[in-house]
């Protein structure tokens, strides 16, 4: 919601169950009946609430730079005071765009990829008054004000992967290997990456994908898989 040309975010939606209720909508309006669900972090976190409340729509489950626990309380007041701050202006200041474009990447990125933090910040830049008020801003609070859901995971019987970052500084790894244990899943950490690990390492997270897919039976045909590689570039 609010990103790209979907519309803002639905009047009264104030939980990740909110979001997996969306999602379970709009599957069925596009009359699909079940589906891998693969979510990079909110999308992790709504995505595991759709597989414990759905588990007849999800065929497989990829948890990836995402946590289900609670926010820690001082990264929840850090957050929460910058979405404030955000409503308030209507605009994210250049102070607020230095503190949070870090938070997606490796410490190396300006020097390794320096277009990604680029085009994150034009990203940020983009968003309308309108857009950070109706769209961002509460969104982020759904997500930083999100309760404890780590007791939701015994609940999804879906084969699941959980992907980690090696440097995300947003969703430590000690997050994602609290939850394959908990889900007796098979962990992966994408070297040299923080939480846009499918921005920064394509190629390793679309490698491990495929091979979850193929182990479900849902992989695609060697050409199919090379073309799925290429065209999904840096947009993964």
């Amino acid at each position: 919601w609010g990103h790209g040309g979907s519309g803002p975010l639905p009047h009264g939606t104030r939980t990740l169950a909110d979001l997996a209720r969306h999602m379970v909508e709009l599957l069925d309006r596009l009359e699909i009946g079940r589906c891998v669900v693969i979510g990079s972090s909110v999308g992790g976190m709504w995505g595991a609430h759709l597989a414990a409340r759905a588990p007849e729509r999800v065929a497989g489950l990829v948890l990836m730079n995402t946590h289900l626990g609670e926010e820690p309380w001082a990264t929840r007041l850090t957050y929460t005071a910058m979405l404030d701050q955000i409503e308030a202006a209507g605009r994210v200041s250049e102070e607020l765009v230095a503190a949070i474009t870090p938070l997606f990447f490796a410490p190396d990125i300006e020097k390794r990829l320096p277009a990604l933090p680029d085009r994150l910040r034009q990203q940020i830049h983009g968003f309308d008054a309108e857009a950070l008020r109706r769209s961002i801003v509460p969104l982020g609070r759904v997500i930083f004000g999100r309760t404890d859901a780590l007791s939701l995971l015994p609940d999804i019987v879906a084969p699941t992967l959980v992907i980690a970052g090696e440097h995300d500084r947003a969703r430590p790894p000690e997050e994602s290997r609290t939850m394959a244990e908990i889900l007796q899943a098979e962990l992966v950490t994408i070297p040299g990456c923080g939480h846009t690990a499918t921005l920064e390492r394509p190629d390793a997270v679309n490698a491990a994908l495929l091979r979850f897919l193929d182990r479900l039976g849902w992989g695609t045909a060697p050409e199919a898989a090379a073309e799925s590689r290429s065209r999904a570039g840096s947009w993964w």
